[in-house]
């Protein structure tokens, strides 16, 4: 019977590492609450979208399982961000015995569950029939709610770029007008080797990347 431990965090994510840390930092607060040991032999973290299963720590994890055994999550989003799919495994490994805990989203760890099912199994027909599929709600609607969530904050910001790019008057990769005193410094800079790209880039506050794009433009023009 083992305890483990799933952190994961989405390809939009990636650049947000702190995300790892807050999860991390949560994780090891219950473990200790629950007088648990949090080793990282027993974590598995994975850098991939909750859309699919198909995560390389996630599966070698799944393919560690036994009866009895837990694996615990901060929230149930780490766990998968789709409804049909995750209520489909969720299901699966409750079934196969392995209790899934959501330290953000008790009411849909499988203790819970548990207890609504031995509570539904005990009724009559009617009643068992009514409690099953409230409990088949309460999973659908909760991982509903997590993948709306992703959706929206997707589209907020796909929204907040498509704005920024109207404010800024050009399109996603395409250089804002340079500065006649940008263009004044490029042409001495070109002429005059003792100038230092650095120094160019600090006093116009461009990456390095974008100054060679102006010299480019700069270089082409005296040709003409």
């Amino acid at each position: 019977m083992a305890t483990y431990f799933y952190l994961r965090i989405s390809t939009k994510e990636s650049n947000d590492k702190q995300s790892f840390v807050r999860q991390e930092k949560s994780l090891k607060a219950y473990a200790q609450a629950n007088d648990m040991i949090y080793s990282e032999r027993y974590v598995y973290k994975d850098d991939m979208s909750g859309s699919t299963f198909n995560r390389k720590e996630w599966l070698e994890l799944e393919s560690n399982l036994n009866e009895n055994d837990t694996i615990i999550f901060k929230e149930i989003s780490r766990f998968t961000r789709q409804a049909e799919q995750g209520y489909k495994k969720y299901m699966e490994l409750m079934n196969k015995g392995i209790n899934l805990v959501f330290v953000d989203n008790p009411t849909v760890s499988t203790e819970y569950i548990k207890q609504l099912t031995s509570i539904a199994n005990s009724q009559q027909l009617v009643a068992k029939t009514a409690l099953e599929s409230t409990i088949k709600l309460l999973l659908i609607v909760e991982l509903d709610r997590v993948q709306q969530e992703r959706e929206i904050i997707v589209k907020r910001i796909k929204q907040g770029i498509e704005a920024s790019d109207k404010k800024q008057g050009r399109k996603v990769g395409q250089l804002d007008k340079m500065s006649n005193e940008l263009r004044d410094d490029i042409v001495r800079f070109i002429s005059d080797r003792t100038i230092k790209q650095v120094d160019l880039m600090n006093k116009h506050n461009i990456s390095r990347n974008t100054l060679k794009k102006y010299v480019e433009i700069v270089k082409n023009e005296q040709k003409h």
